[in-house]
């Protein structure tokens, strides 16, 4: 079992033992959303498991957040905020711009790519290390704006 599985199996009994109720809800969407990932995967889960798991639900969330926040429902936005707090407490550290160019530019030096057909070369060698660290479709613009240069 991962690390980071029992850290937030940990954080929901001291969620339930202070009586917070929607920190209760949030972490076991969470501890079910993980617990469905082990029976897909028919695996036991390592910490990279765990890690995009957790940003693929703040993944959702956020795009729930902008069709609430368009709709004008602030009471489920409030919600889909609370929701994306509670599961950014257990991803890793986000990188700044600057950390996602340099690793870009590693990864590209790394698989030695030269054009567009390569993007899936740098693509698949940044996945792992940024998983959770970065938005992956924000990381495919910059890998696309720095093969094309």
């Amino acid at each position: 079992m991962s690390d980071l599985k029992d850290l937030i199996e940990a954080a929901t009994k001291d969620a339930m033992r202070a009586r917070d109720r929607d920190r209760v809800k949030a972490l076991r969407l969470v501890n079910a959303e993980l617990k469905q990932a082990a029976i897909d995967g028919r695996k036991t889960l390592a910490d990279a498991d765990v890690v995009s798991v957790l940003a693929r639900m703040r993944k959702q969330r956020r795009d729930s957040l902008g069709q609430f926040e368009t709709a004008g429902r602030e009471d489920l936005a409030a919600i889909e905020r609370f929701e994306i707090d509670v599961i950014e407490e257990f991803l890793p550290q986000a990188l700044s711009a600057d950390e996602i160019e340099q690793a870009v530019a590693a990864a590209i030096k790394a698989t030695g790519a030269t054009g567009m057909r390569d993007m899936g070369k740098v693509m698949g060698a940044l996945k792992g290390e940024l998983t959770g660290r970065a938005d992956m479709g924000a990381v495919s613009q910059i890998v696309r704006a720095a093969l094309q240069a």
